[in-house]
């Protein structure tokens, strides 16, 4: 039986195109898989702690030194990275803002990419020091973009601050097995992005289907 985390990030609840994605994810998934357990995580209508002076000093001291005010400080974080080392598949939901990610998905990375719980440092390996402590996860993004041309070879992939900075973070965190869907063009209403969401709904039934090889 797998266990899916299911991340929101999108400020919108109706006409929200990756939150679309991700209930489609949830049909289908769901379909095939009765047994499954789907934990979600709200992160788009939702006050997301930020990280605070307080919250440095406590998240780099020993634990057994933690008073219980930093205790309840990283009680947050560390439910969110409960959530990820517990889960098999990570289906992460999130529109383009600005190039980049809405401001609480930013806000959740900065909760869980903690030393020694999501990745730690070998200082004998100066090229690569970073090692991941998420194993065995799949991470699928799910992504709507209000524009196109963002892929690798296009003509805006310099301005996709998007999934090459999501790449980036849970590659850290140690997840190497990530998938990409993503609708393009969701400012323009037409024709065109009728097939394109159309080509992600296919594109989700396929990762299903292949068991996300």
């Amino acid at each position: 039986m797998k266990k899916v985390l299911l991340i929101n990030a999108s400020a919108r609840t109706l006409n929200s195109k990756s939150r679309k994605l991700t209930e489609v994810f949830v049909e289908q998934w769901s379909a095939k898989n009765s047994d499954s357990v789907i934990t979600y995580r709200e992160l788009g209508n939702s006050n997301v702690p930020h990280i605070t002076e307080s919250w440095i000093s406590a998240a780099f001291k020993p634990e057994t030194q933690r008073s219980p005010e930093e205790l309840e400080i990283l009680s947050w974080s560390d439910s969110c990275i409960e959530e990820l080392h517990d889960a098999d598949i990570i289906v992460l939901g999130s529109p383009m803002y600005n190039w980049s990610i809405p401001s609480p998905l930013k806000a959740y990375i900065d909760q869980v990419l903690r030393f020694s719980k999501t990745f730690s440092i070998d200082r004998e390996n100066a090229q690569h020091p970073y090692v991941g402590l998420l194993e065995n996860k799949t991470l699928i993004l799910m992504l709507s973009r209000g524009l196109g041309q963002y892929e690798p070879g296009e003509a805006n992939e310099h301005m996709n601050f998007q999934n090459t900075y999501l790449k980036t973070v849970f590659n850290m965190m140690g997840v190497q097995n990530i998938h990409l869907v993503a609708v393009d063009g969701t400012a323009q209403e037409g024709e065109q992005l009728t097939k394109d969401i159309q080509l992600s709904h296919h594109r989700i039934k396929e990762l299903i289907e292949t068991g996300f090889v």
